[in-house]
């Protein structure tokens, strides 16, 4: 089990392997869909990764100025993806987050023109529904992995133990 100690103190156990979103949802389908990151012993986590043990969780919203940064910086990943896969000859430069967004510098040897502003914003969406069918097929296997995990385990508590077994054996 993982032990996980809240903010306000309280602590609760969770099965391992057990995500941050797995915890936001326990406590209420609200939270976790206003939930996007967690920090665990105060290092910002995935929401969707299975926690690495246990500590002291912070479930981490939206609104938080951390995740923000961290959206910009995973929009910018799409961004350079979704370019470098419509133009191909393109470089990737520079891409930092700034105070109001962020931005990418490409080199290439034609501009883009804001006809390419469209095929690259719908582009940027496939992407990112891959991305989102990715994490969602690895959290089925997760959710499976989990299932078929307790299931090996009840069926091993309901066998008798070696010590019970070997007088009934010899017999």
């Amino acid at each position: 089990m993982i032990d996980l100690e809240f903010p306000d103190g309280s602590r609760r156990e969770y099965a391992e392997g057990s995500s941050a979103r797995d915890v936001a949802a326990a406590i209420s389908k609200s939270l976790e869909k206003r939930t996007i990151l967690a920090r665990l012993d105060g290092q910002l986590i995935d929401f969707d990764r299975p926690l690495p043990g246990s500590g002291k969780i912070e479930l981490v919203g939206r609104d938080d100025p951390e995740a923000l940064n961290v959206i910009r910086h995973d929009t910018a990943h799409i961004l350079a993806q979704a370019v470098q896969e419509l133009f191909p000859d393109t470089q990737v430069t520079i891409g930092p987050n700034v105070e109001d967004g962020f931005y990418y510098d490409f080199a290439r040897d034609q501009p883009f023109s804001l006809d390419d502003l469209p095929r690259i914003e719908d582009r940027m969406r496939a992407v990112e529904e891959d991305m989102d069918a990715s994490v969602r097929a690895m959290a089925v296997a997760h959710q499976e992995h989990m299932q078929a995990k307790a299931a090996l385990a009840a069926a091993t508590a309901a066998l008798p133990s070696a010590a019970t077994a070997a007088p009934a054996a010899r017999e």
